[in-house]
Order: C-alpha cells, then structure tokens, then sequence
C-alpha cells in the first residue's frame, strides 16, 4: 500500500507528460466503446498516445530518466520510424493474409493510409517504452547471466541465410509457413546491424545478457494485452484468420498467436536500429534502454572504439 507520503510523493514527482496521458486514456478509452458507428478511426491514436505518454511518465517516476525527457526529439522521431516498420509487416500480411480489418470498406485507400499511419506511428513509442518500464524493476537486474552466443562470422552468415530462406517459404506458401512473418525480419535484419556496426542484441547475448530481450519481450506482451482489449470493442477493427491455430481466443487473438509478439518486439528493435544507422543518427544508437544497468553513453562508447 501507498501511506500518505507515499500519495503526496507521487502526486508531487507525477510528470505533466503523465496527466496527460492519463487523461487521453480514460477520455478516448470511454469514447472508442462507447459511442456508435466507425470510431477507431479517430480514437485509436490518442487512446495510444495517451499509453505511451503514461508508460514514460511511470518510467520517468522510477527511473528519474526517460525516453521524451532523454531527448524529446529522438522520442518524436520514433513515431516517424514506426509507421513504415509496422507497414513492412502489412506488406508480409498481404500474402500471408493472418489479420484483416473489419468495415476497411468504409475509407478510400488515401484515408485508410493516412489514419492507419498515424495509429502505427504509436507502436515503437509504446513498446520501447513498456520494455524500458520492465527493465526499472529489481526482478530484471536479478536475474543471472545464461548462455552466452557470440555473433561469429559462421553464425551471422546461418542466421542471415535463415532468414531469407524462412522469407521465401512464407512468400511461396504462406498457408504453412505463416509464423515465418514473425521471425525472418529479425533474422535478416540481425546480421545486417551487426555488420553496419550499430546497435543489437547480438552484443548483450555475447556475453550472456539476456535481460534486454526478456525486456521486449514483456513489454511487447503487456502492449499485446491493450492492443488486443482495446480492439475488442472498437470499430473498425482488425480480426484474424489464422490457419490451424484459431482456437481460444483472448479478445480477437488465437492465444497461440501471443507468441508472435515475442519476435515482433526483437524486430522492432533491429529496424528500429537500422533506421537510425542508415541515417547516420549515431547519437540515437543507446536510446533505447532496455537493459537494467547500461547507461547511454555505455554503447556510444563502445562504438567509438570499434
């Protein structure tokens, strides 16, 4: 329980990005289920930037530091970064054919681009966020060193063939090969940051660190239980069609289908690095913190001595 220095400490430390946050949520949560007709369409990006205001705010409040007041550029330009992301995988799903959007029918393509852009814009701010969120907590930092695999030129090689291999089957039958959308960007897009030397998991996992990706990994899954909840009851809205496995649903979902999220947050953090390094936006290379006790400089430092 929270005593009353408690309330009056986080009443006091609570950001304005925060109330913010907390305002949108509740304002456009109420409105996406519960007015009538077409609504998403209008509701979901604030309902979601709302979210990803409240996450960094939670973790500005633990952590004393945050992605917006890091840089709030940088933040911004996470939006821009996740729109064509989350198109990468619209294209994939053009031909694998796993989700669709109900009343879609109801937009011209020009109005269906613009809105769903903006709603995608949201994903990378929200799952970086929640994933640096789970990374405050003692739990995390806890946890021991595993196995460590060290990114050899051999095993780059296999897991960049891999991934063009897992590529083409999906593109070819899709029916069979469906889960390969969730896994092939990440394994092309793994080795190539490794090369062009930015920033990967590749680095922590060499030495047995794996409590970055156990931090996408969780935060990509909380950010599953919203996306999905929210959803629900919204319209439009997207609804799967998921070839052998759509059986118990949680909300829309298959619950076998949650496993994707696991690689989809591994490869939002390599397209994400990617981007940034095609742009020669090096200063952005440790923005993204998901490790409980590497700092910014840690990584920059790193590549400066490479």
């Amino acid at each position: 329980m929270i005593g009353r220095d408690g309330q009056k400490s986080l009443t006091r430390n609570w950001p304005a990005h925060g109330w913010l946050g907390l305002g949108l949520v509740v304002t456009f949560w109420i409105l996406n289920w519960s007015l009538s007709g077409l609504r998403t369409h209008w509701t979901f990006f604030p309902l979601w930037l709302g979210y990803c205001l409240t996450v960094d705010a939670l973790v500005l409040f633990r952590k004393g530091d945050s992605m917006l007041t890091r840089s709030f550029r940088a933040y911004v330009e996470l939006f821009f970064v996740s729109v064509p992301a989350w198109w990468l995988f619209e294209l994939l799903n053009w031909r694998a054919q796993n989700w669709l959007y109900d009343s879609r029918q109801f937009f011209t393509g020009l109005q269906y681009f613009v809105l769903a852009s903006l709603s995608f814009s949201t994903v990378m701010p929200a799952v970086f966020g929640t994933a640096e969120l789970v990374s405050s907590f003692g739990w995390l930092a806890r946890i021991r060193r595993g196995p460590a695999i060290i990114a050899t030129r051999v095993a780059l090689l296999g897991f960049f063939a891999a991934g063009w291999l897992m590529l083409a089957l999906l593109l070819l039958w899709p029916r069979y090969f469906f889960p390969f959308l969730w896994l092939s960007v990440y394994f092309i897009l793994e080795p190539l940051n490794h090369w062009l030397r930015n920033r990967s998991l590749a680095q922590y996992v060499a030495v047995g660190d794996w409590r970055p990706v156990l931090a996408l990994w969780a935060g990509c899954l909380i950010c599953s239980f919203f996306w999905e909840m929210w959803n629900f009851y919204s319209c439009p809205k997207w609804v799967y069609r998921v070839p052998f496995v759509d059986f118990l649903h949680v909300f829309e979902m298959p619950i076998l289908g949650y496993g994707g999220y696991l690689p989809f947050s591994l490869e939002l953090f390599a397209v994400y690095h990617l981007v940034i390094g095609l742009l020669k936006r090096g200063e952005n290379q440790g923005f993204i913190q998901v490790s409980p006790d590497q700092a910014m400089s840690d990584f920059s430092t790193s590549v400066s001595a490479a």
